[in-house]
């Protein structure tokens, strides 16, 4: 059988796989495959070893009659065609729960060089601008006793959370349903949307890419937010109005954004954004880290051998592809 793979992966990883399938790779690993070499590959393949940056449509989907199981190296799934998978009886593997504690960690990193001025500060060292100490030289906004507010209180949520009562922060959240296990285990407190905009210091975006959650911050959410708060987004970047972002932070309505996702990745260094003196950007490395990324690529790869052996995957996006025919 043969295994596609869509990125360069460790080797330990592929040798996981071509000890028993026929596997090609993609050799490039910030470079994604090709669309029309991907539909020439899954012609004959039987899985698929997807990202986040592949686009799983139900054209190539059509041109896959021998596929099986689609394993993807990421929690989101959003460019993976769910419904037309699952009517060909190909089951869909993805990796949650193990990234939750490195996203909450970059989430937080991000924060705080945005609320500090890491970034903007060491840059201002490297272009030889440091003369000295001044009184409010890079100033920025204090986190510790600040409220947060959450959108999306799943596992990443969930991790921030505990990392702001660190901080002291009051944490505040919006999610699709109200969890008052968590309220009782961490001290957050459930509110509406409007509420969480207008209370805020900081609003993190951690909600899935949905159509209920697509550009859920645009413009008028933004008018809500206090003049000193700051944006972050470490979940999808459809579940922010790039450009309705681009023109608060450009008019000083909020103070600033600290962002890890884009509408369209990879971003260029023309991107509206980038030309921005109260933004930090970063180029989709939530899950970055040697051992979560070791982690998810094994998950992946395991995943593609449960489902070549006819057996459920360790996580399966679409468990009804298991109850087809019976």
């Amino acid at each position: 059988m043969k295994v596609v793979i869509t990125r360069r992966i460790p080797e330990s990883i592929k040798q996981m796989l071509e000890n028993d399938y026929n596997v090609y790779m993609w050799q490039e690993d910030n470079e994604p495959i090709p669309y029309e070499l991907l539909l020439e590959q899954v012609k004959d393949a039987d899985a698929l070893f997807t990202n986040v940056s592949d686009r799983i449509d139900k054209q190539l989907l059509q041109a896959a009659p021998n596929l099986k199981v689609i394993s993807t190296m990421a929690v989101g799934y959003d460019n993976i065609d769910i419904d037309e998978a699952t009517a060909r009886g190909i089951c869909v593997g993805h990796t949650p729960d193990v990234l939750s504690e490195a996203v909450a960690d970059l989430t937080f990193a991000l924060l705080l060089a945005t609320a500090r001025k890491v970034v903007e500060a060491m840059d201002y060292i490297k272009e030889g601008s440091w003369r000295g100490w001044g009184p409010m030289l890079l100033t920025g906004q204090n986190v510790y006793n600040s409220t947060m507010g959450i959108i999306g209180m799943g596992a990443i949520g969930k991790g921030v959370a505990r990392r702001a009562s660190g901080f002291g922060m009051k944490v505040l959240y919006h999610n699709r349903r109200r969890r008052e296990d968590v309220e009782q285990e961490l001290g957050v407190e459930y509110c509406t949307l409007n509420d969480l905009l207008q209370a805020s210091d900081f609003v993190v975006m951690l909600a899935p890419a949905t159509p209920e959650t697509r550009r859920m911050i645009g413009e008028r959410e933004l008018s809500l937010m206090k003049p000193t708060a700051i944006l972050i987004n470490t979940s999808r970047g459809s579940n922010i109005d790039e450009s309705a972002l681009c023109s608060a932070l450009k008019e000083r309505q909020i103070w600033g954004a600290g962002l890890d996702v884009f509408e369209v990745e990879p971003i260029h260094a023309n991107h509206p954004l980038i030309a921005l003196d109260n933004v930090v950007v970063l180029p989709h490395i939530g899950s970055a880290t040697i051992a979560t990324r070791m982690e998810m690529a094994e998950m992946t790869a395991q995943n593609i051998r449960l489902g070549l052996s006819g057996a459920k995957l360790i996580h399966t996006v679409n468990p009804d592809v298991y109850n087809r025919g019976s």
